[in-house]
């Protein structure tokens, strides 16, 4: 097992105390947390802590204050610095505080968890503890650290305390199921089950025997009594995917349970007594199946206590590269080969419209984590295994991109199809295609060479070099008027 310590949180957002607070706990470390410094003051007078966790902009002042004397009376003590004042000047000043480590604000949790067990490897003296490495998203199963995942994060934080129902929206393969996981693993639930159902895969005539449970002779095959997921999840969490799919009956059924408590098996007369809570998920437009008959606006109001929306892979861009990577090296940790992203392919990766979300996502590096043979995947590489409408009209292909897109010309234009490309034959039609690039490039941005480059997806330097191999002057290619 990795190393556990004692930790001390100071922030003034709650959502955030309770979130970090929780996950470091769910790793077996002792927390307190703070919401100031003259409360962090009085607590370290009687806690002895072995990382700090600060935030910069606390109601009293700023929390980089007094960091420096704090680690001179103690240099055992490592301080993590949070910050939503994302600057250059801020890290410099958490590095010049003597600070193990500075995160920028919205920050991923599954960060933080890993800066607290490298302070902790490195307070210790110890080396990576011997067994099998824990998986990237230890701390918590969702990785994101864009706005939009922000606000899950401190709904989630905001429900850990109760057992309110939830329903989590968003399309399919954003997540819905770990979002549940998380709120049950960080939940006063965690010790006990988490059961998950997914509606749309049971026949709808065993949907009531799997949910309910069952008693011997019910129906055909019914052997022995068997007991429904909400017995199964007694004390726990019972996760209700795909909850638009539940049909019209068993819905009716369900909202029973809900206002008694009490679950009644197929074929069964005497009412068995259940404590679980509710998460349910759904990728419909509930209240659309409402006005259509298909689904009970008293059961709606019911498990739509506290709803938490997903947002869509194309709606957080910014966490495409860094979801792309954790799910690489998560690959690389259950065995894969290891690989790398080349930057040409992560601008690819931002560049695509993701219909599939985030398991689609997931399933793409797992993908080339395993038929790739190059350890660096790059966008010529990535372009074989998306689509072949993946890429939007307004995307401009990275010059070193172009040999792909000029094979893929000459199979359709000239018919030409070669298992091995005639080399000759490319490099001939890349000279003449990709100087007609540049060219168009720089006349539509008025020979403006940065932003030239940023088109074509390539820094300076290489626009600057390829000009120069064709002998075109960018200073000549600008727009007649």
């Amino acid at each position: 097992m990795a190393a556990t310590g004692t930790i001390l949180v100071v922030d003034d957002d709650p959502a955030i105390c309770v979130v970090v607070g929780e996950a470091l706990r769910r790793q077996g470390h002792k927390v307190k947390t703070a919401a100031s410094i003259r409360e962090r003051s009085a607590l370290m007078d009687s806690f002895v802590p072995d990382i700090l966790i600060t935030d910069v902009m606390l109601p009293d002042g700023d929390g980089l204050d007094g960091v420096a004397d704090i680690i001179a009376d103690r240099p055992d003590l490592n301080v993590i610095i949070l910050s939503a004042q994302n600057t250059l000047n801020t890290a410099i000043r958490a590095t010049e505080k003597g600070a193990f480590e500075y995160l920028p604000k919205p920050f991923d949790l599954n960060e933080l968890t890993r800066a607290v067990s490298d302070a902790l490897g490195t307070r210790q003296g110890s080396e990576e503890p011997e067994g099998e490495p824990g998986l990237p998203h230890d701390g918590l199963p969702l990785v994101g650290r864009s706005p939009a995942m922000q606000e899950v994060y401190r709904t989630i934080a905001r429900v850990l305390s109760n057992d309110l129902s939830i329903l989590v929206l968003g399309e399919s393969g954003t997540g819905k199921e770990l979002v549940a996981e998380a709120i049950h693993s960080l939940g006063q639930r965690r010790t006990k089950p988490f059961i998950a159902i997914n509606m749309a895969a049971i026949p709808r005539e065993l949907i009531e025997a799997e949910l309910f449970g069952y008693e011997k002779g019910a129906f055909t095959g019914a052997h022995a009594r068997t007991a429904g997921k909400f017995e199964q999840a007694q004390g726990g969490t019972l996760f209700l995917d795909e909850i638009g799919d539940m049909p019209m009956e068993a819905q009716t059924r369900l909202l029973r349970v809900l206002q008694s408590g009490e679950v009644t098996t197929v074929g069964g007369s005497k009412p068995v007594r259940v404590n679980v809570r509710i998460i349910a998920a759904t990728n419909k437009d509930l209240p659309l199946l409402i006005e259509d008959g298909r689904f009970r606006q008293d059961l709606y109001y019911r498990l739509n206590v506290v709803p938490i929306a997903l947002p869509a892979l194309r709606e957080r861009r910014e966490d495409v590269i860094l979801l792309a990577r954790h799910f690489m090296e998560r690959a690389a940790l259950e065995g894969l080969p290891r690989k790398t992203l080349a930057d040409d392919a992560a601008q690819l990766l931002m560049a695509y419209h993701w219909p599939g979300n985030v398991r689609e996502l997931q399933n793409l590096m797992q993908r080339l984590s395993v038929l790739s043979r190059e350890n660096v995947i790059t966008a010529e590489i990535l372009r074989h295994m998306l689509p072949l409408d993946a890429v939007p009209a307004d995307y401009a292909a990275p010059a070193d991109q172009l040999a792909h897109a000029v094979r893929e010309w000459a199979r359709r234009q000239l018919g030409i199809g070669l298992a091995q490309p005639n080399r000759a034959l490319h490099d001939d039609l890349l000279a003449v295609v990709e100087p007609i690039l540049l060219q168009e490039a720089l006349a539509s941005v008025d020979g403006n060479q940065i932003r030239a480059a940023g088109l074509l997806g390539i820094n300076r330097n290489t626009l600057r070099k390829k000009l120069t191999d064709y002998g075109l002057d960018p200073m000549q290619l600008r727009l007649n008027d």
